[in-house]
């Protein structure tokens, strides 16, 4: 297979790791906060740990599934 058939299976399999990693990360904020509620707490987070390996892993497949789409686009 070239690059361009494997592509959208690629493309796929970090969509889904996106899915995954954001569904993982814990949010500060509850639902009081959400639609305006006082919660001081909320407004700075501190990640530490596997919690911010897990955000800059995000960051990270998110970037390369905007190249990757990108190349994509132009491979085709």
């Amino acid at each position: 297979m070239t690059l361009g058939g494997l592509l959208p299976y690629i493309q796929l399999v970090l969509a889904i790791l996106i899915i995954i990693a954001v569904l993982l990360q814990q949010t500060g904020a509850s639902l009081g906060g959400a639609f305006g509620g006082d919660n001081f707490s909320a407004g700075y987070h501190t990640r530490r740990g596997m919690e911010k390996n897990l955000f800059y892993a995000t960051i990270v497949m998110g970037v390369l599934l905007g190249v990757l789409s990108f190349l994509a686009l132009l491979i085709q």
